[in-house]
């Protein structure tokens, strides 16, 4: 029996932020304060490509805080790519974790297809 699910995405796990960040070839993020246009901001900061201020994931909350001015100071597609990321590499942890295998497919329309097989191995 096959389902659907959406997710909203709450960035917590800071090891399956690392994965994304691996995933897109981006930098490791690094954990501090960090000065976005107006404010400072306390997490894990992500360097996204073209973005003027860093991302930062608070991982307490699960929210992120960034300043990309409207589009001006970085891509709304950068940031929605991560957050893709993160969705998938924590739906693959946590399948794995209780036993499940994960096939994934990327579409012609940028999402991922993930099928979780419940109760197969890795």
């Amino acid at each position: 029996m096959s389902h659907i699910v959406q997710i909203k995405t709450e960035l917590r796990d800071p090891i399956a932020i690392r994965m994304a960040c691996n995933r897109l070839k981006l930098p490791q993020p690094t954990s501090g304060t960090f000065q976005l246009f107006s404010s400072q901001v306390a997490g894990l900061g992500v360097e996204l490509p073209g973005w003027r201020y860093p991302v930062v994931c608070q991982l307490t909350n699960g929210k992120v805080q960034f300043d990309n001015y409207g589009g001006r100071w970085g891509d709304q597609k950068q940031l929605d790519r991560l957050l893709q990321a993160y969705a998938v590499e924590k739906a693959t942890v946590e399948a794995r974790r209780k036993g499940h295998s994960v096939t994934e497919q990327p579409l012609a329309d940028g999402s991922i297809k993930l099928t979780v097989q419940v109760g197969g191995g890795v």
